[in-house]
């Protein structure tokens, strides 16, 4: 190795511990034996755990969060599948302006988008609502499965829809049995990201949630903004391991690297 590889290696590796230090101390914090929130713990025990399912407004959370994530990811699918294949499929004036517009929403922070929702929601009365959480996720869902599927249809090999519709099959029956067949693993992690994205969205959440739909990242923050316990750093490994088994299972489905469209 020479020595600017050496150099290179070092420095991701300084970058890799960075980025996983955090983590690292939010799992030790887990199984605290004390009290307050204290680093390295004087002792460990798995009282944290138990604390934890036994917190009722944070269980609730935890199951409403579940529920608004699957509802999200299949709504997600019926728009942004479509959408994300007369985008890279179809030949129409504007497809280029209507792509920037779909995914305008990856260039916003996203508390601007919240406040937009917040201000447009409101005189609709669809704050603090199911729905409106729901068509909140949707906002950051939809233009990332556009932006995923699109590459996923473009990396299609055309030959096989062009025998398909030359043996007499119609353009939905291509669609049907073809493409979207072929394009199994993009939709697959197109899923998985949306049930992520829909679970773990915070500021969205934060603007249009309310007292009677508070998913888990806001029942979180307002957990947080008067306790000093470890019960939070418990949450977060259950959620840091939950999101590993998803990545893990669509690795072992598909392949993550075929699920995003790359060989």
């Amino acid at each position: 190795m020479s020595g600017a590889g050496r150099v290179l290696s070092l420095i991701a590796a300084i970058s890799y511990a960075l980025i996983l230090a955090p983590i690292v101390v939010v799992v030790v914090m887990a199984f605290s034996a004390d009290s307050f929130i204290l680093f390295p713990p004087s002792g460990f025990s798995f009282r944290w755990f138990q604390t934890l399912v036994a917190n009722a407004p944070l269980m609730k959370a935890l199951g409403l969060s579940v529920q608004i994530a699957l509802v999200v990811t299949l709504l997600s699918l019926l728009v942004g599948v479509p959408a994300a294949l007369a985008l890279e499929k179809g030949e129409f004036r504007g497809r280029e302006a209507l792509r920037g517009f779909f995914l305008a929403p990856l260039l916003l922070p996203t508390l601007i988008i919240g406040l937009a929702l917040l201000l447009f929601f409101t005189p609709l009365r669809l704050t603090a609502t199911l729905p409106g959480i729901a068509l909140g996720h949707m906002t950051v869902t939809v233009p990332f499965i556009i932006r995923m599927m699109s590459t996923a249809f473009a990396t299609l090999p055309e030959n096989v829809e062009a025998a398909a519709a030359t043996l007499g099959a119609p353009p939905w029956r291509v669609v049907w049995r073809v493409t979207l067949p072929l394009a199994a693993p993009g939709l697959i992690a197109c899923a998985a990201l949306s049930f992520l994205l829909s679970f773990d969205e915070t500021v969205i959440s934060l603007f249009v949630s309310g007292p009677r739909a508070s998913t888990l990242p806001v029942e979180m923050v307002r957990y947080v903004e008067g306790r000093t316990d470890p019960m939070i750093a418990a949450l977060s490994v259950l959620l840091i391991a939950g999101t590993l088994a998803i990545v893990i299972v669509v690795e072992r489905l598909v392949g993550v690297r075929r699920a995003v469209g790359q060989s």
